[in-house]
């Protein structure tokens, strides 16, 4: 009995999690066990694991640091089962150097697994060995991307690194090839027809992907607005092979050379796409609003639209800003229309904030490449008019769907935003109350309009980057659950994502059960169904946009740093972004973000206040914190980790101190990542800055915004290729 008691006690101390590495060599374990802190894993430790390994491990004795240490013992699944990388050919057999900074290891080919790849080449190989301590894991390259310098290949290596499919199933194909081109006499029939409404598309210059349309008419002084949705599931049937695919790649992805789409190009471009002069099939969202922008009523119905012009974002900010009377000429029959729907956004847009609707202003960039693929510019995106005006169409249109639904009890797939970690908001308070601010929050509840009354008390200050900063960092990611939660930064009960199915799944999730509400066709069987597959659905839905987003930051940090080495030695201005006891992020104006190693500061010995989250000189009593203004000048950019260098470009500065940077860049010294959390912020988030913080927030989820396919507010991804997280 005693023996077997210490048999227990033994087997408890191994436990279970999943290792994740750190650039350096060391890593951390998470746990499921709640308000656990991570486990810090030596590099001696960490038992040849990849990235994202389920591991077993033992709790380390004699502790000394801040954070407990642990020992990998056992690998149970592996994450990694393909890396991409360059090839390194030498006699008879070759190496991968892998892209990712996280797997620590050269991968071996031996030479009939090598696919005759040339030195330097870009190449996927899949993993047919892990190796151990002593042996170097071995792979077999399955796909040859090209020439590491080839135009678009180092792109290409950033999306295969996600594992994001770009070619489509023969299967899929094949049901996509199959759709006539004609709308048949039936759906005619049993729609109602809305053909003879004046109606519009309005989207960025290059978008080709129209799942939306928009009408307006007024009645005395009501409004009544349409929003036009693209009937997708008339073509993606549940369980086909479309809607498999579909689900499995969970949304489209925008990336600044590519759009890697959720469906084929025959759908998303041609036939659920709502083309201008040809007749399509619709999901349509009437709303009446009375003439304070007040919702009345609304209507739900399956429609048959046709739009009568294709208009760009640009052309209408030209009639409605500019009153360009060229183009004002040449959409003479949608003037009214426009106008209409200015007035009726401005107060929809009035009553929403009223009701406490965040709006945090992030810069977004456009990144220009020319034809090689390579960055020429990254200049500041812009937003107008047009660009809030649909988004408040598309946020109104989301709220009356998941407000219908809701109030059915029909089970469904909602976007919610949760209420801010209590403990990120008591340090928001903390900080705040530095610079004479408070947070009037009632019993500790912060409600949306406690933070939309901070960001209106600090517009213009000079703080406001900082708060407004830390604010954004306190913030939950919007995510789909089955749970009705609310939109928090929105200050919405119902929100949901409607208006994009041709570019997001779970918005032709819910346009099936849309559709079965509207025909009648909703059974207690039907619902049962709904009820087993939905929460999957929306868990996987979240984790594909992660990785979207993911990916397109990737891309994004790429291209920036590839048009900042065409810069080295410059000087620029800037502000501080994000601060750490290794130095300052410091982001230039457009949206361009660099590493000033505290190293590298020699005018004064700094020392990092983390409560107040500056650096702080100790002789000259010089403050850096967020958005204290900066010249820098750009020493050096690293393609290959997608960093930059900065120094203080400032007089007084000590040229040759200056440009002794920290080994490693952008990540903490190992030290300082083992014993306290900033090893952990590093490995998770390296660039310190806000939208680094808060990936994928709250944006609509509509592609308008700032030449956006997002919109204001939290805007993500910009440049009408990409879709928003709201």
């Amino acid at each position: 009995m005693e023996e077997e008691k210490k048999t227990e006690e033994k087997k408890d101390e191994y436990r279970t999690g999943i290792f994740r590495a750190n650039e350096k060599g060391f890593g951390f374990i998470e746990t499921d066990v709640e308000d656990e802190d991570d486990f810090f894993v030596p590099e001696k430790y960490t038992f040849h694991a990849f990235h994202g390994d389920t591991v077993k491990f033992r709790v380390l004795p004699d502790q000394r640091g801040e954070r407990a240490e642990a020992r990998i013992t056992e690998i149970v699944e592996h994450a990694v089962k393909q890396v991409v990388g360059t090839y390194e050919k030498s006699e008879g057999y070759g190496f991968i150097v892998c892209d990712s900074r996280k797997i620590h290891y050269d991968i071996y080919i031996r030479r009939e697994n090598s696919m005759q790849a040339r030195d330097g080449q870009k190449v996927v190989a899949d993993i047919i060995s892990y190796g151990t301590e002593r042996m170097s894991p071995e792979g077999k390259i399955v796909e040859i991307l090209g020439d590491k310098d080839a135009p678009g290949v180092d792109i290409l290596s950033i999306v295969r690194s996600y594992e994001i499919p770009e070619a489509f199933p023969e299967d899929v194909l094949d049901q996509t090839e199959s759709f006539p081109e004609d709308i048949s006499e039936s759906e005619y029939s049993r729609r109602v027809d809305l053909r003879d409404v004046n109606t519009c598309t309005i989207d960025g210059d290059d978008s080709k992907d129209f799942d939306d349309a928009v009408s307006i008419q007024k009645d005395g002084s009501d409004y009544i607005l349409a929003v036009h949705i693209a009937d997708v599931s008339n073509y993606v049937t549940e369980g086909s092979p479309l809607d498999k695919e579909a689900l499995a790649r969970g949304t489209s992805v925008y990336l600044c050379d590519r759009v890697i789409p959720m469906l084929p190009y025959r759908l998303s471009d041609d036939l659920c796409s709502i083309v201008e002069g040809k007749d399509r099939l619709a999901l349509t969202c009437i709303m009446h609003f009375n003439h304070a922008g007040e919702k009345t009523e609304y209507r739900i119905c399956e429609s048959v639209i046709r739009s009568n012009h294709r208009m760009t974002y640009n052309n209408v900010n030209r009639i409605l800003e500019d009153k360009d009377p060229d183009t004002c000429a040449k959409y003479a029959d949608m003037l009214p229309d426009f106008r209409l729907m200015e007035e009726l956004a401005k107060k929809l847009f009035k009553r929403r904030i009223a009701r406490g609707s965040i709006e945090f202003d992030i810069p977004e960039a456009d990144i220009i490449l020319d034809e090689n693929g390579h960055a020429v510019d990254v200049r500041l995106a812009t937003r107008g008019t047009s660009q809030k005006m649909i988004e408040e169409f598309m946020l109104a249109a989301n709220e009356t769907v998941a407000l219908d639904f809701c109030r059915q009890k029909i089970p469904f797939v909602y976007r919610v935003h949760d209420i801010p970690d209590e403990e990120r908001i008591k340090k928001l308070k903390t900080l705040i109350e530095k610079f004479g601010y408070i947070i009037h929050a009632k019993n500790d509840e912060v409600k949306p309009s406690d933070i939309s009354a901070l960001l209106a008390k600090i517009e213009g200050k000079d703080e406001e980057d900082f708060i407004s900063t830390i604010a954004l960092r306190s913030m939950q990611r919007a995510v789909y659950s089955t749970e009705n939660r609310g939109h928090f930064g929105l200050a919405s009960k119902y929100y949901c994502h409607f208006t994009s199915p041709i570019r997001r799944y779970p918005d032709l999730q819910i346009h099936r059960i849309i559709k079965e509400s509207l025909q009648g066709k909703y059974t207690k069987k039907r619902k049962d169904h709904y009820i087993g597959i939905l929460d999957g659905v929306a868990d996987h839905s979240s984790d594909m946009e992660r990785r979207a987003t993911e990916c397109e930051r990737d891309v994004d940090k790429l291209k920036k740093t590839e048009y900042m080495c065409d810069h080295v030695g410059e000087s620029f201005e800037g502000k501080v972004s994000g601060v750490v006891k290794w130095g300052l992020y410091v982001e230039l104006p457009n949206t361009v973000e660099g590493l000033i190693s505290v190293r590298t500061m020699s005018d004064d010995h700094y020392v990092y206040d983390e409560d107040a989250m500056e650096l702080v000189g100790e002789t000259k009593n010089r403050h850096f914190t967020f958005g204290t203004p900066v010249r820098v000048k750009l020493v050096s950019a690293d393609l290959v980790n997608r960093t930059l260098d900065f120094v203080l470009d400032e007089p007084g500065m000590d040229e040759e101190a200056a440009k002794r940077r920290t080994s490693g860049g952008h990540r903490s010294p190992g030290k300082e990542g083992r014993s306290g959390k900033e090893g952990k912020k590093i490995d998770r988030s390296s660039d310190g800055a806000a939208a680094s913080a808060f990936s994928g927030g709250f944006s609509h989820g509509k592609k308008h915004g700032g030449n956006s396919k997002n919109g204001h507010g939290f805007r993500g991804k910009h440049g009408n290729r990409r879709g928003g997280k709201r």
